[in-house]
């Protein structure tokens, strides 16, 4: 009996360890403990593509304070929903994960489009700002979203202001082209979290949802901005039956208009 017991014991500890070593050989394991919802790579990863999903990991006060980074919020199955999504629904030709682009790095100027998520929390140093604004100034894009609230906004636009003190805001208006690319949205509806998404839809108090962007001088979007609203949710949970499919079909036309978008402007 104890010999049967040591044996399905050790047997549990190799297909432990087993599944560790499968789980730390994907491309960003030494990332997954930032990360909300980490999953394995798919078979084809590696395989290069014309665009990559660049996943912008930026420092905030918050890190470290819970199961997971403020940047790696709905990482990386949000991430790999969309992209996959994106694959089947459009002609681009589609890396099959995502590309994580330290704020630091100069990795950076070779993804010209970027998703940054809560990024209400950001900090931003004189030289990862000077780095953005060269970024943005090559043609780059930005789509930030799921930050809620006043404070929020005004953390965010700090950080923007650090990266081009005149940079200007405006409201997306329904018959901007960037509604129109792929899918017409002139009719939007605000993008849920999943946490509030069978409530009141309302997020940390950010009641109104607002579709906003700053333009560069040509009137070109660089930053797309998804407030008081959670498009990434819509993409993670685009396959759970408790997250209303009305919803994650929105969030995941809207970033596809916005990669469309990003790549022909």
């Amino acid at each position: 009996m104890r010999l049967r017991v040591c044996i399905t014991l050790a047997l549990l500890c190799l297909l432990a360890a087993f599944a560790w070593a499968q789980r730390s050989a994907n491309v960003w394991s030494r990332y997954e403990y930032e990360m909300q919802d980490p999953i394995d790579d798919p078979p084809d990863v590696g395989r290069k593509g014309e665009f990559a999903l660049g996943r912008l990991r930026y420092r905030s006060p918050l890190d470290g304070r819970g199961r997971y980074f403020r940047w790696g919020i709905d990482a990386n199955k949000g991430d790999r929903v969309f992209i996959s999504l994106l694959h089947r629904l459009t002609r681009i030709d589609v890396e099959p994960i995502e590309t994580i682009i330290d704020i630091s790095s100069d990795e950076i100027f070779n993804h010209p489009f970027l998703f940054a998520v809560s990024i209400g929390d950001w900090t931003i140093s004189p030289s990862e700002a000077e780095r953005l604004r060269r970024y943005f100034d090559r043609g780059g894009f930005l789509l930030a979203d799921d930050f809620h609230n006043e404070r929020e906004w005004a953390i965010f636009m700090d950080g923007i202001r650090r990266i081009d003190p005149k940079a200007n805001v405006v409201e997306l208006a329904d018959a901007d082209s960037i509604f129109h690319t792929v899918f017409d949205l002139t009719n939007r509806v605000r993008v849920p979290g999943a946490n509030v998404v069978h409530g009141s839809g309302i997020e940390r108090g950010g009641t109104n949802p607002h579709w906003r962007a700053i333009l560069d001088s040509k009137g070109r979007v660089m930053v797309a901005i998804t407030f008081n609203q959670d498009i990434g949710d819509g993409w993670e949970f685009a396959d759970d039956p408790y997250y209303p499919e009305r919803f994650s079909s929105e969030a995941i036309r809207l970033g596809v208009n916005y990669v469309i978008y990003a790549m022909t402007h």
